[in-house]
């Protein structure tokens, strides 16, 4: 399987067109055509359904498009760090980044690193721990952000100076917002929403044995969307304070839970992980910031 036919097959899922594909990828439509039928004929699998207007993926053709995606973001990533090696000026760094004011602290370390070395690109990419982990794990992050510690025996990292506050986004003009603190009282019988993450871990634990008697009424991933189902009066938001505008002209507000649950974050990476020249720059940059002089060591293990 080459690199350049997944390429040729994402851009018809892409477009759902082999003509205007092709038109993309500056080849003929013949040739196209018959590289997606040796790709099908290698996998032994139908990619496509063929419309009079139209090319649809097949469930295989889903599956392979996830799986390409992957390969290619790989690749581009390690061709990126090659050429990096020779780019100590500059090159790419990717983070994959929870949801939380916290990442502040890293992104202030990276903006000093780039005054010395302006070169340095930036990709971020957000999404809830799990999806984040799982790209890091494949290898096309250099860095997560997360807001729970990880298994050292697979990835070293740092406790930055940051803790994160829960707590509840209402509207205004729900009797809760008279309260300066929400209990757990409070959120019985209410329709509530929370990370998918948390409500198997922070949350879970803060409630207890009260867990049962909860009505969550839906998950999410970013908090973003979240916010617009409790504006249009779906249900609460649990999440983190700061998220969620709640200013003065904002129809919703914040209350942190009492008792009070804070969390901390970390920044990690893949133990035994090859970096490229500019990816170590900003570990040491971190280093020098959020490790105690003590406890400053090569592997970079969790510290307080």
């Amino acid at each position: 399987m080459e690199i350049r036919v997944l390429r040729y097959f994402l851009a018809v899922a892409r477009e759902e067109n082999i003509t205007r594909a092709a038109e993309r990828l500056y080849i003929s439509q013949p040739t196209l055509s018959r590289q997606l039928k040796e790709l099908e004929e290698e996998l032994g699998k139908k990619l496509f359904i063929r419309g009079s207007s139209k090319i649809t993926l097949t469930e295989e053709g889903r599956l392979l498009r996830r799986r390409a995606s992957e390969i290619l973001d790989l690749v581009d990533k390690t061709a990126d760090e090659f050429k990096a090696l020779d780019e100590i000026n500059g090159g790419d760094i990717r983070i994959g980044c929870a949801e939380s004011q916290g990442i502040g602290c890293v992104m202030h370390a990276a903006a000093s690193l780039n005054e010395e070395y302006p070169n340095i690109r930036y990709h971020l990419y957000s999404g809830g721990t799990e999806s984040v982990i799982e790209h890091l794990d494949q290898g096309i992050l250099d860095f997560a952000i997360v807001v729970e510690e990880m298994d050292p025996t697979k990835y070293n990292g740092l406790k930055l100076p940051y803790r994160d506050k829960w707590g509840l986004v209402l509207p205004k003009t729900s009797p809760l917002a008279q309260k300066k603190t929400i209990q757990v009282e409070d959120l019985k019988g209410l329709p509530l929403m929370c990370s998918r993450q948390a409500l198997q871990a922070e949350m879970a634990a803060w409630l207890g044995d009260t867990f049962a008697d909860m009505n969550f009424v839906a998950t999410y991933d970013l908090v973003f969307n979240a916010a617009i189902m409790v504006q249009e009066g779906f249900g609460y938001a649990l999440t983190f304070d700061g998220l969620v505008n709640t200013d003065e002209l904002s129809d919703l507000c914040f209350r942190p839970l009492e008792p009070e649950l804070l969390v901390p974050m970390y920044i990690i990476w893949k133990k035994y992980q090859v970096f490229t020249p500019v990816a170590s720059l900003l570990i040491e940059e971190l280093k020098s910031r959020f490790l105690p002089a003590k406890e400053k060591n090569p592997e970079g293990k969790f510290a307080e």
